[in-house]
């Protein structure tokens, strides 16, 4: 794995957050998203860093001529597409700042965003957190990252708010995390690629001892799915998925749970499969294709099992920075349901499409 790295601007002072801004074939986003960068209230105190994945577009093309009149800016290009994860560390490894703060391109912010996001973390004593997030064309409630978990191990989904509050999961979209803690937990896990990688990272956090908040301060629009569903441009207009990421979602709820679960907080692992089971014959059905039940059951089981030697050391490089045990971790627990945001997807856009790639 290798990294060319161009610097723009000034490096003579340690900023206090850097934004990474990870980029594959996503050009048409980069310019909002870049200028609202540029117009935060704090920008002498931001270095943005786009990391670009190997992009077959002129994204780099048009980052460069974006950064020309940056405060302090670095394009990180990778030589390879490294996913989410390992795509985002090769970004944080640049980086310098005191906050890193990974956002995707498909995101535009409020011109107070980062000040008040930063403001509040500190005032809730939290070492990570999430703006408010809103959907991408108006200020309509979109998410807060996630509250705790359900009775499946997988993440709890947020409400519309009025004030900031201590949550559980900052969401992917927009996640600052302190450098120092993100390194001590261990980065993103290069292994899940891409989803459930903002899950997998804030179990760790906790377990760790620290704290994450959801601000309601500093708002940000987002898109969402914009790689996998890109159909109506700034709106979503459709439920669209694909057998690679049902794969790798399924396979990472699983993986974050046999990781980061002490004893008691393993027990979901057997409901969470009889889930996936369920939701793969339903699929199947749906969508006439007996393949379906393979890519989202079985091979993300299958591929489990393979990285047991993996997960192993991943719970013992856990066992040394965990301070709260299983039971502590019980306050995250709640009753809403993940799958209820998949319902009202349904409601809202008719059946899925799944692309068999």
């Amino acid at each position: 794995m290798a990294s060319q790295i161009e610097t723009f601007g000034r490096t003579d002072s340690q900023p206090l957050v850097s934004i990474i801004v990870l980029n594959y074939n996503g050009a048409g986003w980069l310019p909002k998203c870049f200028a609202t960068i540029k117009t935060q209230t704090i920008i002498q105190q931001i270095e943005t860093i786009m990391v670009d994945n190997k992009s077959t577009d002129d994204s780099v093309a048009v980052a460069r001529d974006l950064f020309k009149d940056f405060t302090l800016a670095r394009i990180v290009r990778n030589d390879s597409n490294l996913g989410f994860c390992e795509g985002n560390n090769s970004g944080a490894r640049a980086a310098t700042g005191r906050y890193l703060f990974f956002l995707n391109n498909d995101t535009w912010m409020e011109p107070e965003c980062i000040e008040q996001l930063i403001k509040g973390t500190e005032k809730l004593g939290a070492v990570a957190s999430t703006p408010y997030v809103l959907n991408y064309p108006d200020s309509s409630f979109q998410d807060f990252g996630f509250y705790g978990f359900d009775i499946f191990g997988l993440p709890s989904p947020s409400k519309p708010e009025a004030s900031s509050r201590h949550i559980f999961i900052p969401g992917g979209c927009s996640y600052l995390i302190r450098t120092d803690v993100f390194n001590l937990v261990g980065m993103f896990d290069a292994d899940f690629f891409i989803y459930s990688d903002d899950a997998d990272l804030a179990w760790r956090l906790t377990i760790a001892g620290h704290r994450a908040a959801g601000i309601f301060e500093a708002k940000l629009h987002h898109r969402g799915a914009a790689g996998v569903n890109p159909a109506g441009g700034i709106e979503t207009v459709e439920f669209r998925t694909t057998d690679r990421k049902r794969f790798l979602t399924n396979r990472n709820c699983l993986l974050t749970l046999l990781k980061n679960g002490q004893h008691l907080l393993l027990l979901p692992v057997m409901p969470l499969i009889a889930l996936l089971f369920v939701e793969s014959l339903v699929g199947a059905v749906i969508l006439r294709r007996r393949s379906f039940v393979r890519a989202s059951f079985w091979d993300p089981l299958v591929d489990c099992w393979r990285m047991r030697g993996k997960i192993r050391e991943h719970r013992r490089a856990a066992a040394k920075f965990r301070v709260r045990s299983d039971f502590a971790l019980l306050q995250f627990f709640r009753l809403k349901l993940n799958r209820w945001f998949e319902i009202k997807r349904l409601f809202r856009f008719g059946l899925p499409r799944v692309d068999a790639k």
